[in-house]
């Protein structure tokens, strides 16, 4: 299988809420209420929202096989320098369910952490993400090196809430 990534620009929104619409779903509703599925889409990838993303600095990545979108990732610099470290947080990482396990979301990570030290202003870089405790990719996470640093529970409004390990590995 031939993949490749390219940066995503903001005439790309329709394709990422495409994947989305497959994807997040398969991935959350069998770990969160229908209801709140419907919430964080809205929240996270309506048109206005994956605008504003852009607009906040969020490099989103996206593979292809062949001509075919096959997963996405996003990554922000979170901190310009903290201690010496700077900060990236992946915001989203999806492999397409028909795709998984044929090293797309590695790729798709090792992008992102190309991304980070490409653009990073000090020597010490970490990458921290937010994953939900009970979604099964923590395995996934695990194997590219990343640990739990702790773990939270994030009021994201309407009366929901994300459960999430937060992760950090140091490149």
């Amino acid at each position: 299988m031939s993949i490749f990534i390219t940066k995503a620009n903001i005439c790309d929104i329709r394709l990422i809420k495409v994947m989305a619409e497959t994807v997040f779903r398969k991935t959350y509703e069998p770990i969160l209420s229908t209801e709140q599925v419907e919430y964080m889409m809205e929240w996270m990838y309506s048109q206005e929202s994956l605008e504003k993303q852009f607009k906040e600095g969020h490099v989103f990545f996206i593979a292809f096989s062949g001509k075919i979108p096959c997963g996405y990732v996003s990554i922000q610099k979170e901190t310009s320098e903290y201690d010496n470290v700077n900060v990236y947080h992946i915001h989203k990482l999806y492999v397409m369910p028909n795709i998984q396990g044929n090293g797309v979301g590695k790729l798709l990570f090792n992008r992102a952490c190309s991304h980070a030290r490409e653009n990073a202003s000090v020597a010490s870089i970490r990458i921290e993400l937010n994953v939900n405790r009970n979604n099964p990719s923590l395995q996934f996470y695990e194997k590219m090196g990343m640990h739990i640093i702790k773990a939270g529970d994030f009021d994201i409004g309407n009366g929901y809430y994300m459960n999430d390990y937060i992760m950090g590995i140091e490149l």
